[in-house]
């Protein structure tokens, strides 16, 4: 189903099980430097690794179509709390296609083990280790069987999962610019939260690896339309055309040296980035919550080292770095003149080169020509932070396809 027209699907999705079989049944090469980050195998079968790739005779490669940071852990609002016999709904956005797919469950922010009776992806069951049922333990993770499942690439897709009983906080993705659905004994509603569901993978044949963009509100399209899938990953997905995966790792709030709206990027790079399947290269967009949010970070050097060693990660997995200028902000509230020159430096440092592969250069590309401390008012959504779909539009046409593909710097010298 081409990305626009997710309507349908989303209407179709409220009416029921029954019709929403009915439309998804009907819905349903580049080179990258470097080997395939591979995450590690907890030894607690609630905190699976993500398995091996599919023996030989089912030729293809697990690769990410689609993942989703954990946030936070909260009581689901869910009106009366009673989460016995809830079935969720997550809609997703695919960025490329296969002919099988698994999915990842996630407890992180649990306090007590999570039971799911039911999971489906496009109405096909799903086991793990065999069966219909999983435990994931509080703070841990599971990765399901693969399903043979046709997958389209630019598409949604519905994973639904069921739980007989659970109890908060619920690990959730909130702020998806996406509709799901939740559905309880009192009826079903929209939500624009993922629960408990972090990443999509897809046996592909045509693609060879993922980008995975890391990033704040600006990479996860605060400002956007809902259900437009306009976020600037997409736009580079689109770009892509199914050749490579893109997933969104964006958090609004979210920055590099301090907690807050979820783990501080130092802190979630692992998970968020490395362990992502296929992960080749990253697109590094962070940095103006630093500056802008409070408490404010007044030493720019202190970025700068800390992207310096994201890269240097990075590159230890043989991955290549694309690395983003942090864009303008005056008529924010939090402005001042004081953070916009840590701002400054922390671009100019950048532009020097040293702290990524490549340079992505969001500010002076999105920066107003007549007040160059200001979005161009084209692209602002209206808060002058963040972007409208023209601005995300912009951002992900500036995305060099060249750059990405290019052999990154033999020596490791940043």
């Amino acid at each position: 189903m081409p990305r626009r027209q997710g309507y349908a699907l989303l209407i179709a999705l409220v009416t029921g099980t029954a019709v929403l079989a009915a439309v998804v049944a009907f819905a349903g090469s580049m080179l990258f430097s470097g080997p395939r980050a591979k995450a590690s195998a907890s030894a607690a079968p609630q905190s699976t690794g993500r398995p091996p790739a599919a023996p030989a005779r089912s030729a293809g490669l697990w690769l990410a179509t689609w993942a989703a940071a954990p946030v936070l852990g909260a009581p689901d609002p869910n009106h009366d709390q009673d989460l016995t016999h809830r079935t969720i709904r997550n809609v997703v956005h695919t960025s490329i296609g296969g002919n099988a797919a698994r999915v990842t469950l996630s407890n992180l922010f649990g306090t007590q083990p999570l039971v799911i009776d039911n999971v489906t992806v496009n109405t096909r069951p799903v086991t793990f280790r065999g069966a219909p049922a999983t435990t994931v333990a509080a703070g841990a993770k599971i990765v399901s069987d693969p399903v043979v499942v046709p997958v389209a690439a630019d598409a949604d897709l519905v994973v639904t999962l069921r739980t007989p009983h659970a109890s908060g906080p619920v690990t959730a993705h909130p702020n998806s610019h996406q509709s799901s659905y939740v559905e309880t004994g009192k009826g079903t509603w929209r939500s624009t939260t993922w629960r408990y569901l972090t990443a999509v993978d897809v046996r592909s044949t045509t693609a060879t690896g993922t980008v995975v963009a890391l990033g704040d509100s600006l990479t996860a399209g605060t400002g956007s339309t809902t259900d437009a899938n306009t976020r600037w990953p997409d736009i580079l997905s689109d770009r892509l055309n199914g050749r490579y995966g893109v997933v969104n790792q964006g958090i609004g709030g979210n920055r590099i040296l301090r907690d807050g709206i979820g783990p501080r990027a130092l802190d979630r790079f692992q998970r968020d980035v490395l362990d992502i399947s296929g992960a080749k290269t990253v697109i590094i967009a962070l940095g103006v919550n630093d500056v802008q949010g409070f408490p404010q970070q007044t030493d720019p050097q202190r970025i700068t080292d800390a992207l310096r060693g994201l890269t240097q990660r990075a590159h230890a997995r043989g991955m290549r770095v694309v690395g983003a200028t942090l864009m303008p902000y005056d008529g924010y509230r939090s402005w001042t003149p004081a953070q916009d020159a840590v701002r400054n430096r922390v671009n100019e440092t950048i532009r020097a080169g040293g702290v990524f592969d490549q340079v992505l250069d969001f500010d002076r590309d999105m920066r107003d020509p007549g007040h160059p401390y200001r979005l161009n008012p084209a692209y602002d959504c209206g808060d002058h932070l963040h972007l409208n779909d023209a601005g995300y539009q912009r951002l992900g046409s500036l995305v060099n396809l060249t750059d990405l593909v290019s052999v990154r710097p033999s020596s490791d010298a940043l």
